[in-house]
């Protein structure tokens, strides 16, 4: 078999995990996501969530769970989809509300994260403020100096403030603030022209970005957040959703397995331990 229909072959997952997935990531029509309060609801319970990904990326996806189905799959004219359309007006709302992060985070991936879970992303992919001059690009510095000082400002303006030449450069370190977590973008302008509102990520999330958490903790819960959503993790699975290397993935899940959470059921594949309460519960709920 070619190494493409075997990898495809090993995604396919039993089908009680995808319906426990239907429900956990509300890929089913009845509860289809409508209301930035209930994608909020969806961010809470799955911990973590991306914005527009589809069918193709594993994961809880605030556009999956928008269109209700499991085979959601994103139409290349975007600008006319109503649920695309809608998709992006609710990750708008979710955005403004500042209830939960969001930010390009992981490998540059728009992310939806409970506070719950901001230290433990925090503590794996942020930088210390004490680290910033010699982990942070001159560019990021300037612009974290200028919204530490402004707190909140348009992507134009900001590019002023920092005396910054080219829009590129700005972007770039702009996604580099994202990813190391320093800085937000709280609101969003459509009219004279389209432009972000950027802040630090501090002044929505203070507590979370301060709270101390060990690095062995973070990939513990962020392991455990996943694993939580998806029922049985298959291999390389947590790595991909999260952006963890395979290694980090696999000791967050070593440690559900050492306190009982769950159970390794082959190379890379983990299962909760107490998954068949849980679809006996769901079954019951569904009668």
């Amino acid at each position: 078999m070619p190494k493409a229909q075997l990898a495809k072959a090993q995604a396919v997952l039993p089908e009680e995990i995808e319906e426990y997935r239907d429900h956990m990531w509300q890929r089913e029509p009845e509860a289809r996501v409508e209301t930035a309060v209930a994608a909020e609801r969806l961010i809470e319970r799955a911990g973590f969530c991306a914005a527009m990904t589809d069918a193709r990326r594993p994961g809880p996806s605030l556009y999956v769970a928008v269109c209700g189905r499991r085979d959601a799959h994103m139409p290349r004219n975007v600008q006319k989809d109503p649920e695309s359309n809608l998709t992006w007006h609710l990750k708008d709302g979710v955005m403004q509300r500042g209830r939960v992060y969001y930010a390009k985070v992981a490998k540059g991936r728009a992310l939806f994260i409970a506070p719950r879970l901001v230290p433990h992303f925090n503590a794996l992919w942020g930088v210390p403020r004490r680290a910033e001059k010699t982990q942070l690009s001159s560019t990021a510095q300037a612009v974290l100096k200028v919204l530490r000082r402004e707190w909140e400002m348009a992507t134009s303006d900001l590019r002023k403030a920092a005396r910054i030449s080219e829009r590129a450069q700005l972007t770039r370190a702009l996604d580099e603030l994202q990813r190391t977590m320093k800085v937000v973008p709280c609101d969003v302008l459509y009219e004279p022209w389209f432009t972000y509102i950027w802040m630090p990520a501090e002044a929505r999330f203070a507590a979370e970005l301060n709270a101390k958490v060990t690095r062995a903790n973070a990939l513990r819960e962020v392991a455990r957040a996943y694993l939580l959503g998806a029922g049985q993790t298959e291999r390389g699975e947590l790595a991909r959703v999260t952006g963890l290397s395979r290694p980090d993935a696999g000791r967050g899940n070593h440690a559900l397995v050492a306190e009982g959470c769950a159970t390794r059921l082959s190379i890379g594949v983990y299962r909760l331990t107490d998954l068949e309460r849980r679809l006996v519960e769901l079954a019951s709920d569904a009668i």
